[in-house]
């Protein structure tokens, strides 16, 4: 089953999107197997990462400007260069196993939509594979 959800992005900011997934679970009525949450966007992505201290997503942003600048060699006309790296290097999935109709997340694990490219309405989906 195929769960389409909405973000509307105002700053480059990592969206915790916890809720939406586990309410894909349960909407799918799957007990077991997996989610796969994949992001569409060519400079945005998803991640799995700590979403009890909010420095967290700060810090991850601040290494990724720093690993990703802006530069002036950079020829794409847009000039978005660095989110389409930043988006490159998250990645646009991830898979969450799903046991007894809950994600399987650490105990200080949250799912994130990793926008670089604000602002924009986005979209992700979330496919659950039931077993």
């Amino acid at each position: 089953m195929l769960y389409e959800y909405t973000l509307s992005t105002n700053r480059e900011n990592m969206y915790n999107i916890t809720v939406q997934v586990r309410d894909a679970i349960g909407k799918s009525g799957a007990a077991n197997g997996m989610a796969v949450v994949y992001c569409p966007h060519t400079t945005a992505g998803i991640t799995i990462n700590e979403n009890a201290d909010p420095d967290v997503v700060h810090d991850m942003l601040l290494g990724l400007d720093k690993a990703f600048p802006s530069r002036k060699e950079f020829l794409h006309g847009e000039g978005n260069s660095p989110a389409h790296l930043k988006a490159s290097a998250v990645g646009s999935s991830a898979i969450v196993i799903v046991a007894d109709g809950k994600p399987v997340l650490g105990t200080w694990q949250g799912i994130y939509f990793c926008e670089f490219d604000p602002p924009r309405n986005r979209r992700f989906y979330v496919k659950i594979v039931g077993v």
